[in-house]
């Protein structure tokens, strides 16, 4: 029986092939010459047939398709058709190519003949044998003590001119307004804080006025200056 000699390379793919053929031509990928590529191709599928190698299914339809898209461009009604399939094998190409540079790249990369050992118990000497200025480490401490300092909450001396304050109630000093009213019905407006001890006390008896001018047991009658300004009761 005589021996099958094979002439051709082996071919991955009919993009493959045609990644060949372009290369060998010395076409443009991004403008192929669809007659030129698909006679070149065509003849690298009788040149199989010839060496009795098995043919992919795959690469028949290749064939099958780059006589479609001559045939198309042929046509004149139907040459927008040729130009999408032709720039949708360009596509499928330059994909393909990207891929094979990148898997060549990558086999470089990878090998099987190296042998990697497991990493060996290390003994470590934890001792610090860093010298360093005591100056810097002075400055370091210091920093980091200021930074303890801002996390911390501030003292009750902070809040000795918010909380230590006397609290006035509004009651007691809606009190004092309606005593005052009762001697005799009416009374000016500075008279009313006359008896004020301190802000506390003084914003305690502003509130409340408010709050009886709201309930309307009292009015407040003139405009203009305060010594003007009176506070009448009421009358049920």
């Amino acid at each position: 029986m005589e021996q099958l000699t094979y002439k051709l390379p082996v071919f991955e793919g009919p993009l493959d092939l045609l990644l060949s053929l372009i290369a060998k031509n010395k076409l443009n990928i991004y403008d192929i010459e669809i007659s030129v590529l698909l006679e070149q191709y065509t003849e690298k599928i009788k040149q199989m047939q010839e060496e009795q190698l098995d043919i992919a299914s795959e690469f028949l339809e290749m064939a099958s398709r780059l006589v479609y898209i001559k045939s198309t461009m042929l046509l004149p009604k139907h040459e927008e058709e040729a130009e999408e399939l032709k720039k949708e094998l360009t596509g499928q190409l330059l994909e393909y190519q990207e891929c094979k540079r990148i898997a060549g790249v990558m086999a470089g990369l990878i090998s099987f003949d190296n042998f990697c050992r497991e990493p060996s118990q290390v003994e470590y000497d934890m001792t610090y044998t860093r010298v360093h200025n005591p100056v810097v480490l002075q400055e370091a401490y210091i920093r980091a003590v200021g930074r303890g300092k801002k996390r911390l909450p501030p003292p009750s001396e902070a809040f000795k001119g918010i909380v230590a304050r006397r609290v006035v109630p509004v009651g007691s000093r809606i009190v004092h307004v309606l005593r005052m009213l009762r001697k005799s019905g009416t009374c000016s407006y500075e008279s009313l804080f006359d008896d004020s001890m301190d802000r506390s006390e003084l914003v305690a008896t502003f509130l409340a006025v408010l709050e009886l001018v709201k309930s309307k047991r009292i009015r407040v009658e003139g405009d203009g200056d305060y010594a003007e300004v009176r506070i009448v009761e009421r009358k049920k």
